[in-house]
């Protein structure tokens, strides 16, 4: 996952330094559970509007708000996803190696 900030205090560098997506550390099931998070219907939809209200420039300040929030939302979902996926990889690396019991 690239980095998406350089400002070491914005909300995305705490918590990606909080919950470490480079790190596994999840039990299977726990990773496969958190890999199952995701945006409804309603909301998807609702970030498309935003998204294209943006796109030619007619939000309103509650709307720049809302596609703000997504956005902060998205960035978390996507390292608890890094690091359900990681958990996954060590995990299925490790019951590959003849030496694991």
């Amino acid at each position: 996952m690239a980095t998406v900030t350089t400002n070491p205090d914005s909300d995305l560098a705490i918590l990606s330094r909080l919950i470490r997506p480079e790190r596994h550390g999840l039990s299977a099931s726990a990773a496969r559970a958190i890999l199952k998070i995701d945006f409804e219907g309603s909301d998807r939809e609702r970030m498309n509007v935003l998204a294209e209200k943006a796109r030619s420039g007619t939000l309103t300040p509650q709307e720049k708000a809302a596609i703000d929030n997504y956005e902060r939302v998205s960035h978390l979902l996507d390292l608890i996803h890094a690091k359900a996926r990681q958990s996954l990889r060590k995990r299925k690396g490790a019951a590959s190696r003849p030496d694991h019991e």
